[in-house]
């Protein structure tokens, strides 16, 4: 495809009810609507996400004068086997940037972490690996997604390989898109730094994987689960200790976790590719 057909395909509007079969409305979210669709070009059963008007120019607002990339494009751009696969983007006719990606028939990793599935068992460290090079992928590309937690992580119906997936929130990993005061992401994850509105990296995607990592192993938080402001506070404690919900954990998974949820951003991992060395040789989650 020319540079021009390229430019075309972004810029000129689509129908989207022309353009798709709505087979169901898979999923509602903060800043978009999800819904199961058929192309009625290819005929290709896909995922259609429609991002809401509104809330997606009060995010864009908080970065005035500055040409943030959309979401469309961050997505396009960041190609991992674990990372959903994004296909086209672009603006309907009534003005709502949409993309076009690859349908993923499976529960989110907090549906199995809630039902406490047994699916997991002896699953968890392909899980987590698989997880962790999702991020990384994403920070090789240079970006920062800001909204780690299991939510983001679809795992397919065998329970055998995950995908990360919204990049609605994720920004450049430069300034000014890591000056202090953007406070988004999922609250119970959140990084300090994000909570007190200070300067970020991309480890803060780091700290919100610990949590990922600590819950996927434990079925609990390593703080008490809250809303809203009340969910902000964690960090300024110590991380309830893993061993009270499992025991027999892998020592070198057990220090690996901790050291993301480091209130100190420095003090963590550098990458994600360093907390992969550290869990390497990690078999089970449990070291028996």
């Amino acid at each position: 495809m020319g540079l021009l057909d390229k430019l075309f395909k972004v810029s000129s509007k689509t129908n989207l009810r022309s353009r798709f079969e709505l087979l169901r409305e898979a999923m509602s979210g903060t800043m978009s609507t999800f819904y199961m669709a058929r192309d009625r070009k290819t005929k290709e059963v896909v995922g259609l996400k429609i991002l809401d008007r509104e809330k997606t120019a009060a995010l864009e607002a908080r970065f005035v004068g500055i040409k943030k990339p959309k979401e469309g494009e961050i997505a396009m751009e960041i190609v991992h086997p674990h990372i959903v696969r994004t296909m086209e983007h672009g603006v309907s006719t009534d003005n709502e940037q949409f993309l076009v990606m690859e349908f993923l028939d499976g529960p989110g990793l907090n549906s199995l972490i809630v039902g406490r599935s047994q699916k997991l068992n002896s699953r968890r460290m392909m899980l987590l690996r698989q997880a962790a090079e999702a991020v990384a992928a994403v920070h090789d590309a240079g970006y920062i997604h800001r909204d780690i937690c299991p939510r983001n992580f679809v795992v397919d119906k065998e329970c055998r390989s995950l995908k990360l997936i919204d990049f609605g929130l994720t920004v450049p990993a430069v300034p000014p898109y890591t000056l202090p005061g953007n406070r988004t992401g999922t609250a119970n994850y959140m990084a300090p730094e994000v909570v007190r509105r200070r300067p970020t990296s991309h480890r803060l995607d780091i700290f919100s994987f610990g949590v990922t990592a600590f819950e996927l192993c434990a079925f609990e938080l390593p703080w008490p689960r809250g809303t809203g402001v009340a969910a902000m506070t964690h960090g300024a404690v110590e991380p309830t200790d893993i061993r009270k919900f499992c025991p027999d954990i892998d020592p070198k998974l057990e220090k690996a976790i901790y050291a993301c949820l480091e209130a100190d951003p420095e003090r963590r991992p550098a990458s994600m590719k360093d907390f992969l060395a550290m869990i390497k040789g990690v078999k089970h989650e449990n070291a028996a």
